[in-house]
């Protein structure tokens, strides 16, 4: 049997394992975060309302103002 088979990780490899683990959560952290705060810090606080106006009540409408 080999014996540098049954022997652990190296102390490089187990910190390059661990900080790649630490970056690819950063990197998930931020990509499903900072979106969400875009978002919010871009849109308005208070929204605006666009009320329809029915094509009948803009001619009645105008149809008032001409008389």
């Amino acid at each position: 049997m080999d014996s540098s088979s049954s022997q652990s990780a190296n102390p490089s490899d187990k910190y390059s394992h661990r900080l790649a683990d630490i970056v690819g959560t950063a990197i998930a952290l931020l990509t499903l975060t900072l979106p969400i705060w875009v978002i919010g810090h871009y849109s308005s606080s208070t929204p605006t309302l666009v009320q329809p106006i029915n094509p009948r009540q803009r001619d009645v409408e105008q149809l008032a103002d001409a008389s």
